[in-house]
C-alpha cells in the first residue's frame, strides 16, 4: 500500500514539475506593467523581465527612480510616473498604457507598490496612520487593477498581486497586515470572476526580505516619532523599556531577513510567463516552513509562538 502511495505522490510531483516548466509563447511581444519600480522587488523584476525580452512598462513613484531604471535596462523598457493613491495619476498612467499596448492588450499587471510605515502597537496609531498604508497597499492596487483590467482581458493575461505571509498571520499593529489580508481577499474574488475570460490571478506571499520596508533605521525613526506623540498616560502604561525592546527587536528582525530578492522575483516571473502558473507563491523558506504551516495551526498555538518575544509593558495586568 505504501509503495502505491509513494508512486502516486511521485507521479503527482512529476506532473507538476512538467506543467510548471512550460512557458507561454511570444514573450517578446507581451507587455507587462509593474508598479513600485523605484527599488526592491519591482525594480529587480523590471530588469529581469527586460533581460528576457518582454516589453516592460515600469511605473515609478519618482522621476529619479525612473531615470536610474532606464539607465540600467534596454530601450524596450518604458517608464511612467505613478502615484497609486491618486486617481488622476492612475488615470493618466492607464491612458499611457493604452497607447503603448495598442490592440495587443496588457499581458501582465504586477501590483507591487507598497509601504509598511506607520507601524507600531495599534494603540500608538491614529486612523490616518492606517489609511496612509491602506491607500498604497490595498486601495491603490484595486484602482490600478480596475483601470487596466479591460486591457488584461483583451490579452487574456495575468494579474499578479504582491501580498505577504502577513496576509495570513498578523505580526504587528498598523495598516500593513490588514492591507495584505485585503489583497488576499481581493485576489480571490477577482480570480474567480476572471476565470471565464481566461485571465489568471496570482498572489505572491513573501516572508522576511531585506527591502526598504525592513530598513532598521527607518523603522526605529518610525517607532520613536510615534512614541513621542503619545499621551503621557499611554506612555506610562507601556514604559520606556517597551520602546527600547521594540528597537532591539527591529535589529534582530533585520538580521533574519533574506537579502536575496530574486527568490521573490522568480515567483513573479513564473506567474507571468508559465503556461500553468500557481494560484499562490510562498517566497522564502521562512514562509514555506514556518509561517504558512503556523497559519493553519490552532490560534492559541500561533499566539504563543508570535508573542513569546513580545516586550512586557510597565502596567502588565
Amino acid at each position: 500500500m505504501w509503495l502505491y502511495l509513494a508512486a502516486l505522490l511521485g507521479l503527482y510531483f512529476l506532473r507538476r514539475w512538467y506543467r510548471e516548466r512550460q512557458s507561454v509563447e511570444g514573450l517578446p511581444e507581451k507587455y507587462v506593467l509593474i508598479t513600485g519600480c523605484d527599488s526592491g522587488f519591482g525594480n529587480l523584476l523590471a530588469k529581469q523581465l527586460d533581460a528576457r525580452g518582454l516589453r516592460v512598462l515600469a511605473a515609478c513613484f519618482t522621476q529619479q527612480g525612473a531615470e536610474q531604471l532606464r539607465k540600467a535596462t534596454s530601450q524596450r523598457l518604458q517608464t511612467v510616473i505613478l502615484d497609486v493613491t491618486r486617481t488622476d495619476s492612475v488615470a493618466a498612467a492607464t491612458a499611457w498604457v493604452k497607447e503603448q499596448v495598442g490592440d495587443k492588450g496588457l499581458w501582465g499587471l504586477v501590483n507591487n507598490a507598497g509601504i509598511a510605515i506607520p507601524a507600531a502597537p495599534n494603540e500608538w496609531l491614529t486612523k490616518d496612520d492606517f489609511v496612509k498604508v491602506l491607500d498604497v497597499n490595498l486601495i491603490g492596487p484595486i484602482e490600478v487593477t480596475l483601470s487596466v483590467l479591460p486591457l488584461v482581458k483583451r490579452a487574456r493575461g495575468r494579474v499578479v498581486n504582491v501580498a505577504s505571509i502577513m496576509g495570513r498571520l498578523s505580526f504587528f499593529g498598523g495598516g500593513y497586515c490588514p492591507s495584505k489580508y485585503g489583497v488576499e481577499a481581493f485576489s480571490d474574488s477577482l480570480r474567480r470572476e476572471m476565470l471565464p475570460f481566461g485571465v489568471k490571478v496570482c498572489v505572491i506571499e513573501p516572508g522576511y526580505f531585506s527591502t526598504t520596508i525592513t530598513n532598521p533605521q527607518v523603522l526605529i525613526e518610525n517607532f520613536t516619532r510615534l512614541w513621542e506623540r503619545l499621551p503621557e498616560e499611554t506612555k506610562a502604561s507601556y514604559g520606556e523599556n517597551y520602546l527600547n525592546a521594540f528597537i532591539r527587536a527591529t535589529h534582530r528582525m533585520q538580521k533574519s531577513c533574506n537579502s536575496d530578492l530574486s527568490v521573490v522575483t522568480r515567483c513573479m516571473g513564473h506567474a507571468l510567463t508559465a503556461r500553468h502558473p500557481r494560484t499562490r507563491y510562498s517566497a522564502g523558506w521562512d514562509a514555506k516552513l514556518v509561517f504558512l504551516p503556523l497559519s493553519y495551526l490552532p490560534t492559541w498555538f500561533a499566539d504563543i509562538v508570535l508573542t513569546w518575544s513580545y516586550p512586557v509593558p510597565a502596567q502588565k495586568a
